[in-house]
């Protein structure tokens, strides 16, 4: 597959008044990582994306928020309160792909029963949505008609944004396959898995798919093959899982396997599968991965990203996950997360390091846990 053009990526959102985002601007590569302490608003950052999404969908209901990763919360708890008068809600403001001075803004006002969205785009250099506009006001021509098309080019515009999902996969929902997720094809926690994998073993393109995972989680050394078993009962749920080592060509299932095993088969799905988002984030992507797996992880992650027409969000707190990325790769993104004097989350990008003569290179694991990069915890 091709490569996303540069302008049909989210490339840069503003978040204003939410949680711990008092005002805040982050501009995104096509993989993106974020660290930082605990508590400093890695979550909050993903989590404003989400709700922008949910508006986009016309869904800020609690459920489908919850469905999507969002923390759920009393709604007033929601709305920052760093300032002295109460905001009333709070903004995410998310450049189209037509270009970059447009813009749009979901305002989500909060109430005792969940949240009342308005959008509102911004067609400054638009050429095209502004003529639409300008026919609009000439009132000559059927204004049901041009509105439509209007409201057609301004949601393709942010066309990436809806699917977006923070995922959180648990080794509980990956190991026993009986869990549906409320969006499919693949739940926050992990949900749905075996139902995509069985899925696809019915299509030309999924078996595709299926081996290119296969190809991945080679980078298990014990690994060799796993299937979804064919004539299973109605409810059944296994997989068969062939390691290498075993010499007469045995296999286990998805309960014996250990959790790195399960934890790489969710990454490789959601990233190779046919019809998983484009747009995604995974918070804590280092759980249950030796840190060496992490970086090659990365690195593949990124490749992936690249060949799938992926954007990706990641947050860690593993040093490893960064000798994974190419910081010389504008695609990549490093972003460390603090919160200032006043308890607002800010974000820093981190640049590729420059090579000094007769000075040997320091890894960035070794340069993030010797504090050169920021993000650890100053008061112990």
């Amino acid at each position: 597959m091709g490569y996303l053009d540069e302008r049909s990526m989210i490339r840069s959102f503003r978040a204003q008044h939410f949680k711990s985002l008092e005002d805040l601007e982050v501009e995104l590569g096509r993989v993106t990582v974020l660290i930082g302490e605990n508590g400093c608003g890695k979550s909050n950052i993903l989590e404003s994306i989400a709700f922008a999404a949910a508006a986009e969908a016309g869904k800020a209901e609690h459920e489908f928020l919850a469905s999507r990763g969002v923390r759920m919360t009393d709604p007033r708890m929601m709305v920052s309160a760093y300032r002295a008068e109460q905001p009333g809600g709070f903004e995410i403001i998310v450049p189209t792909k037509r270009g970059l001075p447009s813009s749009v803004s979901f305002v989500l006002n909060d109430s005792l029963k969940g949240f009342a969205v308005s959008t509102s785009y911004s067609l400054k250099g638009d050429a095209e949505l502004e003529q639409l506009v300008e026919r609009l006001r000439d009132k000559t021509e059927n204004a049901v008609a041009i509105h439509r098309e209007l409201e057609a080019k301004l949601r393709e515009s942010v066309e990436p944004l809806p699917d977006f999902i923070i995922f959180s996969p648990e080794n509980s929902a990956l190991r026993t396959f009986q869990a549906e997720g409320q969006i499919l094809p693949l739940g926050v926690r992990g949900e749905g898995l075996f139902a995509l994998l069985k899925w696809m073993t019915k299509s030309d393109e999924g078996r595709r798919s299926i081996a290119a995972i296969s190809e991945q989680l080679t980078l298990l050394d014990w690994f060799q093959s796993f299937e979804v078993p064919a004539g299973l009962a109605p409810g059944e749920r296994t997989l068969n899982i062939v390691d290498r080592f075993l010499a007469d060509g045995s296999s286990f299932d998805q309960r014996s396997a250990n959790e790195g095993f399960l934890f790489l088969l969710f990454y490789f799905a959601l990233i190779l599968a046919p019809g998983t988002p484009r747009f995604f984030a995974i918070d804590n992507v280092d759980a249950s991965l030796n840190p060496h797996l992490c970086e090659e992880l990365i690195r593949r992650l990124v490749s992936l990203a690249k060949q799938q027409d992926k954007q990706v969000i990641l947050t860690t707190h593993n040093p490893s996950v960064l000798d994974g990325l190419d910081l010389s790769d504008d695609e990549v993104r490093l972003l460390v997360v603090h919160r200032n004097r006043s308890g607002h989350t800010r974000v820093r990008r981190v640049d590729a390091p420059k090579h000094i003569e007769g000075v040997a290179p320091v890894r960035l694991s070794e340069a993030f846990l010797r504090g050169y990069l920021g993000g650890l915890p100053k008061n112990f």
